[in-house]
């Protein structure tokens, strides 16, 4: 599976991006579907979650203003974002695994960068 992040921006805090990771395969509705970020000095942080059952996840970070959706008729996942901070300044980076947690040797997309303003 190859994937493709992409919709970052910039954006006045409380405004609203959705980014797109498609993806390039023929098993994607069986993967698991995970948004992650990493800021300068920070370490790579879970964002969210989508399982081939549709069921979701989300850091208590952005639980209330972030969801995940997915549509594998068009081997995309989606994340909504909404009410951004500034503290919400990364690249995000999408990731497919069979597992619980993507390893390092699993797929990854490159980052799109989201960055939020004051």
């Amino acid at each position: 599976v190859q994937l493709q992040a992409s919709g970052g921006g910039l954006v006045q805090a409380g405004g609203s991006l959705r980014l797109f990771c498609r993806a390039y395969g023929r098993t994607f509705g069986s993967y698991s579907m995970f948004w992650f970020r990493l800021a300068p000095g920070r370490e790579r942080e879970f964002v969210s979650v989508i399982k081939s059952d549709g069921s979701t996840d989300y850091a208590d970070s952005v639980k209330g203003r972030f969801a995940t959706s997915r549509d594998n008729g068009k081997y995309t996942v989606y994340l909504q974002m909404n009410n951004l901070k500034p503290e919400d300044t990364a690249a995000y980076y999408c990731a497919a695994s069979y597992g619980d947690y993507p390893r390092d040797d699993d797929y990854w997309g490159q980052g799109t960068q989201v960055t939020v303003s004051s």
